[in-house]
């Protein structure tokens, strides 16, 4: 939801050693912040947070893979933010055929989520309200973030690609009909925000990944 007359913040930030984008965004009114995914060089967030003289009320993390939520501990204890994921990828974190695999990985585990979501769930972010979209596929909890004609897509959507599905909870045909009714369904000036920079460009449009995307647009 836009409120008129306020700016929304938006900051696009690639960190860590698996170079995921992490966002940052906020209320230009009230300073009020979420961080998305944080994942790595945690000085340089905090100083973009510090620098912008933000409040941050939540760390939501758009799946539950370690590279997107290792430095959700570091960032909780810096901020006092709560950590918000889906309540599937919660449930998939305690399998321990998942555990195993996630931990393999190297990552600092994140602590469990203080605030699970689901489908439709809006959290305030002062003058704005952020919508949660479920897109499983990618795992199991896989959610898109929907705010003032924005969408933080993770990885269920890149800029001309998709997530992969041979993870833990992963699956190819729920991944595409995620991407086909959640988000194809969207403005098509929704801008899309991804979780890497996979594609020509760091941003793109509904449109445009429509017309582009084999995922999005293409028939399976």
């Amino acid at each position: 939801m836009q409120k008129s007359g306020v700016i929304m913040i938006i900051k696009q930030l690639e960190l860590g050693p698996d170079k995921v984008f992490c966002y940052i965004a906020a209320c230009g009114e009230t300073c009020e912040a979420v961080v998305i995914d944080p994942c790595g060089d945690e000085d340089k967030l905090l100083g973009t947070i510090k620098q912008l003289h933000l409040t941050v009320l939540y760390i939501i993390n758009t799946h539950c893979h370690p590279d997107h939520t290792c430095s959700n501990q570091a960032i909780r204890k810096a901020t006092g933010a709560l950590i918000v994921r889906h309540e599937a990828d919660e449930l998939l974190l305690q399998e321990p055929e998942a555990a195993e695999y996630f931990a393999r990985q190297g990552f600092t585990p994140s602590p469990p989520a203080d605030k699970t979501v689901k489908d439709g769930d809006c959290l305030a972010l002062g003058r704005y309200s952020l919508e949660i979209i479920h897109t499983p596929g990618h795992s199991p909890g896989s959610i898109c973030i929907y705010v003032d004609n924005n969408l933080f897509t993770g990885d269920s959507l890149f800029v001309g690609a998709a997530g992969r599905v041979d993870v833990p909870g992963g699956d190819f045909t729920t991944l595409i009909h995620s991407l086909a009714d959640k988000i194809a369904v969207l403005p098509d000036e929704t801008i899309i925000w991804p979780g890497h920079d996979y594609g020509g460009t760091k941003t793109s449009t509904v449109a445009r990944e429509k017309k582009e995307n084999p995922y999005l647009g293409g028939e399976w």
